[in-house]
């Protein structure tokens, strides 16, 4: 898993993925925008089971996503409340899976695709699993 923490970027870095002007994008904007930099992205807490059992999941298929572990992001409350809005339901925000820059939702929704075998065909067409 290819953990992420912007805390963690060089200036480099930060200028090449725009984080000088991190400040002036809406949470929404941001989560957007990571989710659309990789092909697996999982908003995830760092004590979160739930979260645990995603980011095993895709390892066990071969899948090594992207992770931001929003209580440790300096954004990350704001990201959770955005991410909130996008599950819908009130629900929880985390574990938050975003595969080809597309939310596909919670634990339930990403559980649901893999027994159904609707996952692995989404994952394929992301360019997150060559088999």
């Amino acid at each position: 898993m290819q953990y992420q923490s912007w805390g963690s970027r060089s200036s480099e870095e930060m200028a090449m993925h725009g984080q000088s002007g991190d400040t002036m994008m809406s949470p929404l904007e941001r989560v957007e925008r990571l989710a659309a930099e990789n092909a697996v992205v999982v908003f995830s807490m760092s004590s979160c089971c739930m979260c645990h059992v995603i980011k095993r999941l895709f390892c066990s298929l071969g899948v090594n996503p992207t992770v931001y572990e929003l209580d440790e992001e300096s954004h990350g409350k704001d990201m959770e409340k955005a991410l909130v809005r996008l599950i819908g339901g009130g629900g929880q925000a985390v574990p938050a899976v975003f595969v080809g820059g597309k939310l596909v939702g919670g634990m339930d929704r990403v559980m649901a695709c893999h027994i159904n075998g609707t996952l692995v065909p989404l994952l394929k067409e992301a360019g997150a699993l060559w088999l």
